[in-house]
C-alpha cells in the first residue's frame, strides 16, 4: 500500500519537475553521503571551491554535521556571501583564496552564474548546456596550495573529508596537496566526463591518478548535464583510501 502511494506521488510530482524517492543510504545520494560522513567519524571538512557556501550549508542543514568546516573561495562577491553564510558558526572557517598547484596570483574568469567561474577558459560544450554560465568578467585572485594551508587548518583534525569543486582545476588542487593527502582518507571531487574547460583533466585520468594514490571509488553522484540532449557532463566521485575501506 505504501509503495503504491509513493508511486502515485512520484508520478504526480514529476509533472512539476520534481521527484519523490525513498530516503535510504543504499539508494539516495544525500542519505548515502550522510551515512559515510557519520560512519567514518568525519570531524573536519575542507570545502575547496566553496562559492557562496552551498556545500557548508548542506552539511549543517541536511546532514546534521557539527564538525569543523574550512572553506576556500577566491571570488570577492561570492566570498562576501560565504562569510555571511558562516557568520556566527564558530566551527566554520573561511578563506578568500583559490587552491592550486603553486602559490601566487591568477586571473579567474567570472561566470554569469558565479559557480561556473574558473581559472580555465570555458568551452562551447559547457556554454551550450548552461548559457547563463558564460563569462562576464575577470578578477585577480590569490592562489595557495593545500600543503601550505594544511597545518594551520587541520592541525587537530583526525578524520578529514576533502571536497574539491573548482571547475576544471581539480587536478591542480590535488597536485598541490601531495603531503596533505597522506592525512586525508576521504575525497569528494568534481569530475568531467567531457571537456568543459580548456586543458582540464577528465574523469579517466583523475580516476587513474587517485587509484595510484591508493584511493578507491565508493560513491558517484550526478552533478551537471545538458537538459536538451540528456548527456551527463559532470559527476561527483567520492573516494576512500583503500586501506581505510578494508580496515
Amino acid at each position: 500500500m505504501l509503495m503504491e502511494i509513493l508511486r502515485s506521488a512520484q508520478l504526480f510530482a514529476r509533472r512539476f519537475g520534481v521527484d519523490v524517492i525513498p530516503y535510504k543510504p543504499g539508494s539516495h545520494p544525500i542519505a548515502r553521503r550522510r551515512r559515510l560522513i557519520e560512519h567514518h567519524r568525519i570531524d573536519t571538512v575542507l570545502d575547496v571551491g566553496a562559492n557562496i557556501g552551498q556545500f557548508g550549508l548542506e552539511l549543517r542543514r541536511q546532514f546534521g554535521y557539527r564538525g569543523r568546516i574550512v572553506s576556500f573561495e577566491p571570488l570577492s562577491a561570492a566570498y562576501a556571501k560565504l562569510q555571511r553564510a558562516a557568520l556566527g558558526d564558530v566551527d566554520w572557517q573561511v578563506f578568500q583564496m583559490a587552491l592550486g598547484d603553486a602559490q601566487g596570483t591568477q586571473t579567474i574568469h567570472v561566470a554569469g552564474n558565479s559557480e561556473s567561474s574558473s581559472i580555465l577558459e570555458m568551452l562551447q560544450l559547457h556554454e551550450e548546456a548552461a548559457p547563463h554560465s558564460r563569462y562576464t568578467g575577470e578578477e585577480t585572485i590569490r592562489v595557495e596550495t593545500l600543503d601550505a594551508m594544511f597545518d594551520k587548518t587541520c592541525d587537530n583534525a583526525r578524520n578529514i573529508y576533502l571536497k574539491v569543486d573548482t571547475q576544471g582545476y581539480e587536478a591542480q588542487v590535488l597536485r598541490g596537496a601531495v603531503r596533505s593527502l597522506e592525512r586525508i582518507d576521504t575525497i569528494q571531487v568534481e569530475m568531467s566526463l567531457a571537456p568543459l574547460y580548456a586543458g582540464q583533466v577528465l574523469f579517466d585520468d583523475l580516476y587513474a591518478d587517485l587509484r595510484c594514490k591508493g584511493y578507491m571509488l565508493v560513491g558517484v553522484e550526478n552533478n551537471f548535464g545538458n537538459a536538451e540532449t540528456g548527456q551527463l557532463l559532470q559527476i561527483d566521485g567520492i573516494f576512500r583510501r583503500e586501506s581505510a575501506v578494508q580496515s
